[in-house]
């Protein structure tokens, strides 16, 4: 697509380039697709997103050619999920018996994964990715939506598509300019994102929840840990009122963390980052013209970390779907609203599954255990299941033609 002209067009307009919409938009232009993403950030470096790559998105990359190309960036591996229950380590999830090509999850920083994904594209004759891209508003003809209002390097800009997508996270300027109604079902806790520095002789941990109690978890990053500190919904500035240093004496209660070894890597409230955990999702996600998926479309808990995985799945699902119609120009609300029904399912049970587990991680211990835990510990086929779960999903989504 040539951006030299007044008013450039697309077959289709992917708002927000993030894993939804970087395999969105390869999947379609791969078809033959004229397709522009837009990303209002620069590059793709931030910090605590998503950063797991499940089985289910490997095996995605794996039909596309791509897999033993992906697996020289760096990343570490977990075949299991690990956490501790009254002292002593469960498994929490096994992956080892999956249908896939990978049986582990892959832990790699999202800018080299979108980084991979938009190298790929970029291959493609029909696939534009524009950066500094900040979408202002839709264009409507008639309640339906002809594309999007832009700032594109500073400059206004319209851009005409026959689709517009959002994919640009649970803060969708996409949806709320369509006027998207949003179910939301609350959620009791946040997470605080901190970084640990490795050392030598620490143990070779997995993903997981460590520690004396469940609320603190540790995902092995190479060189360093990153840490997350469960706390009560917008609690942060009652502890940050109290001080620093009795926080970071919090953490060293909950952690595998010697007080002294935290002090030294948490100097600073700024080194402190705040997830507010959303359950949400559409009532609908689509209206004539316009369609949301991923983060737009459904908010995840980070239980799990499945989210950038259920919005690729919900990305391999839309190619498959709308890529015909298209191309032949005979795409309609109907193919838009098929998105909807086909990923409804998985999208409900997930989230039900994440309040279930969020709900039942919030009553009061008892002694012995609760049921949860025996239930747990009891039951030899729980981690195959939830490794199952998490690893490919409710629906297995694979593109067409592979």
């Amino acid at each position: 697509m040539s951006f030299n002209s007044e008013h450039p067009s697309a077959s289709c307009c992917i708002v927000g380039g993030g894993p939804a919409g970087l395999m969105l938009g390869y999947l379609l232009a791969r078809q033959g697709i004229e397709v522009t993403v837009l990303e209002k950030h620069a590059d793709f470096l931030r910090d605590f997103r998503g950063d797991t790559i499940h089985p289910s998105t490997l095996e995605i990359i794996w039909r596309l050619g791509f897999l033993d190309e992906f697996l020289q960036l760096p990343h570490q591996r977990a075949e299991k999920l690990y956490g501790e229950i009254n002292g002593k380590e469960t498994t929490l999830a096994d992956f080892s018996h999956l249908p896939t090509q990978c049986k582990f999850i892959a832990f790699m920083p999202q800018w080299d994964f979108l980084n991979f994904i938009s190298s790929k594209a970029a291959m493609l004759p029909n696939f534009t990715l524009l950066h500094n891209a900040e979408v202002k508003g839709l264009i409507e003809e008639n309640g339906v939506v002809k594309g999007v209002n832009a700032v594109i390097n500073g400059e206004s800009r319209r851009i005409d598509s026959t689709l517009v997508i959002g994919c640009d996270g649970r803060n969708s300027i996409v949806r709320e300019q369509a006027g998207m109604e949003i179910r939301r079902f609350g959620a009791p806790r946040d997470v605080l994102w901190l970084k640990i520095h490795k050392l030598a002789d620490d143990p070779q941990w997995s993903m997981g929840h460590r520690g004396p109690k469940k609320n603190f978890i540790m995902i092995d990053r190479g060189d360093y840990w990153q840490c997350g500190y469960s706390i009560a919904k917008d609690s942060l500035d009652a502890l940050r009122e109290k001080g620093l240093q009795p926080f970071v004496e919090l953490i060293a209660e909950v952690s595998p963390f010697e007080l002294s070894r935290l002090q030294n890597d948490i100097t600073d409230w700024d080194q402190v980052k705040l997830l507010k955990i959303r359950i949400d999702r559409l009532k609908e996600w689509a209206k004539p013209g316009i369609l949301c998926i991923g983060d737009a479309a459904h908010a995840m808990s980070p239980i799990g970390g499945v989210g950038v995985n259920l919005a690729i799945q919900d990305a391999v699902a839309t190619a498959n779907i709308i890529s015909a119609p298209l191309l032949n120009g005979t795409l309609q609300l109907k193919h838009l609203q098929r998105v909807q029904r086909r990923r409804t399912f998985p999208t409900w049970a997930t989230q039900s599954l994440q309040i279930m587990i969020s709900k039942a991680g919030q009553k009061k211990r008892t002694k012995p255990p609760g049921r949860m835990e025996l239930w747990l510990r009891q039951r030899k086929f729980i981690p195959f299941l939830f490794g199952r779960l998490i690893g490919i999903g409710f629906y297995r989504e694979i593109p067409k033609g592979l």
